[in-house]
């Protein structure tokens, strides 16, 4: 009984660590929308991240719930959470666009991500039992959370390319890490290969990023200091 116990207080402070970290990450675009407020324009940002985002944390929110998964509340909470800052989000990129073609342009996009996420809900409860539901919609989950996972992929080629960190900020790969480590340690406990693949992944894309700050900003600094000063 104790040992059970040490077990779920294990699994608790995993996934809660999980949603704290994971709450730092949903706040990173912050200055970004400040910006477009102050502006009261979308300028040149782009909206596709912040739906795809949330389509992410549909089918993830979708996982956690009990008639998919039994024992998974941490990943419907930090989801759900997810889900609700990237709606705020979108909806400033409805208000402030630039024209109408990109508010309709984004309409139809969220209105494609909704029948998409609609479609994986309807299925796994129309053509799957368990255990076989939490096989589907976990396997696109994991899918869903890789291909999110990479796509800092071409920040960090930019970063090599350019030698300069301006594009990867520091805290927002710290976040990445420790929200991975967290949901990776969580997995490993509940032996959930959709949980702690994906984001065992996180872990090393986000101490790769970490990595490539340590080496380029010490390298954008010595750069700075030797350059000539102007008279």
């Amino acid at each position: 009984m104790d040992s059970l116990s040490l077990y779920e207080i294990s699994c608790f402070a995993a996934g809660f660590a999980g949603n704290l970290f994971a709450f730092a990450l949903f706040l990173s675009p912050v200055p970004t929308f400040k910006r477009i407020l102050k502006a009261k324009s979308t300028e040149q940002f782009d909206g596709l991240p912040y739906l795809l985002s949330l389509l992410n944390c549909f089918i993830c929110l979708w996982y956690g719930l009990p008639w998919v998964s039994d024992g998974r509340l941490l990943v419907a909470t930090v989801n759900g959470t997810g889900a609700a800052f990237q709606l705020a989000y979108i909806s400033l990129f409805f208000i402030y666009a630039d024209s109408r073609k990109t508010r309709l342009r984004m309409v139809g996009l969220l209105a494609l991500l909704v029948c998409a996420f609609a479609l994986v809900a309807h299925a796994s409860i129309a053509f799957f039992d368990q255990p076989t539901r939490q096989q589907f919609v976990g396997a696109v989950s994991m899918a869903s959370l890789i291909s999110m996972f990479a796509s800092p992929l071409a920040v960090m080629g930019v970063v090599i390319r350019t030698e300069c960190v301006e594009f990867m900020p520091f805290y927002l790969s710290l976040s990445t890490l420790l929200m991975s480590a967290s949901f990776a340690v969580y997995g490993v406990l509940l032996r959930d290969l959709f949980i702690y693949l994906p984001n065992g992944l996180g872990v090393v894309l986000g101490a790769t990023q970490l990595a490539l700050y340590a080496y380029y900003s010490r390298k954008w600094r010595c750069k700075d200091t030797s350059a000539p000063l102007l008279a």
